[in-house]
This record gives structure tokens, sequence and C-alpha cells, in this order.
């Protein structure tokens, strides 16, 4: 007799930065690297690495201080709705696999490595980087650092949506073309509201656990049942600033091929819409909007692709 595989824990790297939410970084990078070769045909593939290396370290700091401080802050501890893989944070200093401090210095290590290639971006690219990061490493540690904790402000999803929108597109358009533009910050609006929804979506399971200690998010003070209105309507205007962008002629009209993720849209918010009070029947939608995120956003940058070789 043999005996049944016992299914594997990822690599513990893996599970630490959360790896698989890195998709927030290549979907910005990749939209506004291809944005700028479609206006200006310039392409550095190792500035482009480059960059994508500097946004995943700075995302991953962001990740796991926050689960340090979530830690310290008592959010992680009291989750008793843990139902998925996308909320609750790594739970590995809950499982007592990761010492608290081990998961701080090495969230800050990745920071300063982050840091590190901004800086050098900005030295040989332009300094406007320099700003861009600067906001992105105050948001990503004080999301949930004292004394600030965005999260408990109610301007958290604002500052995940600005930094992995158009500061992200911004800048990787800069460090293509070395000059800053409206049309990144356009084009990024609708990644902008996807990753909102990602970091939105994901909060409804953590809801009771984070108003326990003071973390007051949008979606504790409006409610479960209002806060997936409030989802159904940012993914309305995630397609209509799409089709307005277009309209005034504010992005390329090849953005259009975005709105071919809006039947996954409608399923996602038919899933909120019925379980929104039910954390293990929601475990879709929250698949499901990290999945509309990632297909949109790199349909908006096949879009430019397109705008580049037609012209």
């Amino acid at each position: 007799m043999t005996d049944m595989a016992q299914p594997q824990m990822p690599p513990l790297w893996v599970v630490k930065t959360r790896a698989p939410f890195f998709v927030a970084d290549i979907v910005p990078v990749v939209l506004g690297t291809a944005l700028a070769w479609a206006r200006t045909g310039a392409f550095n593939l190792w500035y482009f690495l480059l960059t994508l290396v500097g946004a995943v370290a700075l995302n991953a700091g962001t990740n796991m201080t926050n689960d340090y401080f979530d830690h310290k802050w008592g959010s992680d501890e009291v989750n008793t709705e843990f139902a998925s893989p996308f909320t609750g944070g790594s739970r590995l200093i809950q499982m007592g696999l990761v010492k608290p401090e081990e998961m701080l210095w090495q969230g800050i290590g990745f920071f300063v490595l982050g840091g590190l290639i901004g800086l050098f971006l900005a030295f040989t690219r332009s300094w406007a980087i320099l700003w861009l990061g600067i906001i992105g490493v105050f948001c990503g540690y004080f999301y949930t650092a004292p004394p600030i904790r965005l999260a408990r402000t109610g301007l958290g999803e604002l500052a995940v949506g600005l930094c992995f929108g158009p500061l992200m597109v911004l800048g990787a358009y800069a460090v293509q073309t070395q000059q800053l533009a409206w049309e990144p910050v356009m084009a990024a609006i609708p990644v902008g509201l996807l990753v909102t929804l990602i970091l939105w979506i994901n909060e409804f399971q953590d809801m009771r656990a984070d108003a326990a200690v003071g973390k007051n998010h949008l979606v504790v003070r409006l409610g479960r049942r209002r806060a997936a209105m409030a989802y159904g309507i940012m993914l309305a205007l995630t397609y209509l600033s799409i089709l307005v962008g277009v309209l005034l002629n504010m992005i390329t009209p090849f953005a259009l091929i975005g709105l071919l993720t809006v039947p996954l849209a409608v399923r996602a918010y038919r899933i909120a819409r019925v379980h929104y009070d039910h954390p293990r029947e929601l475990t879709p939608a929250n698949a499901l909007t990290i999945r509309i995120h990632l297909l949109t956003g790199l349909l908006l940058g096949a879009g430019y692709g397109l705008q580049g070789l037609l012209g």
C-alpha cells in the first residue's frame, strides 16, 4: 500500500512575500513600458527588467512589514473568518514558522533593495522617479505601520490604487522615455481601480477581525452590504474610464479591448452581491478580481502594443 501524496506547502519565500500578488507590479510596469514604446518608440529591456525587480522588491517589503505590523496590531491573531489564500496575511507568524522580527527586518531589506534600484533609475533616467518612489515607499510601509497606519484612516484603499496604478505606470513610462506625460496617468486609471478592488474584496473576510482592533478601512466603515454595492460601482467605473478615455482621445482606441473582461466582472459582482456576508462562498470573487485586474491590464498593454505596430 502506498501513502497518499500530501499537499506541499509553497517555498517559504513565496509565502512570506505573498508572491502571487506580484501581478500588481507586472501589470502597471508592462502597461507603462508598452505605452512608452507606442508613443515614442523607446524601449530598453535592461531598464524594463530593473524597473520590474524594483517594483516587486517594494511590494515584497510592503507585504512583509504589513504582516509584522498586523501581528503587532492583533488583527491577524483575532481573525477567525480566514477562509481563503487571499486574506488574513501570510499567517506565517501566527503558525510560528517565522519570527516577527525576522519578517520585519527582511521586509525592510526589500525596501532597501527597491530603494537602491529606484535611486539608480532616478540618477540614470529621470529624477521624477525618485519622488514617485518616495511616495510608494511611504504608502507601503505606513499602510499598517504606526503612527500613521493608513489602513485605519479610510485612505488605505486610495493609497494602494494610486501607487499600483498611476504612479507605477507613470514611473515605468518615465524610465523608458525620461519624461512625464498625462497619458500614462489616464491609461492607469482602470488598473488603479482594479488593484483597489483586489484589496477591497479581500477586506470582506477580514472585516470583523479588523474592526475589533480598530483597523477601520472603508469596508469596515461601510459594512459588507454597502461595500458590495460599492464594489459593483467601482467595477463599472473601471470600464467607464476606458470608454471615456478613448472618446476624449486621451488613451489609444485599442484600449477598448480591455472591455473583453466585462463578463468576468459581471460574474464577480454577482458573487459579491449574494455572498458578501459569507466569507467562504465569497472566495471565487477574490480570485476573479485578481484575474480581472491581470487580464484587463495586460489587454490595455496589448492595445498599446497594437498602437505601436499600426501607428
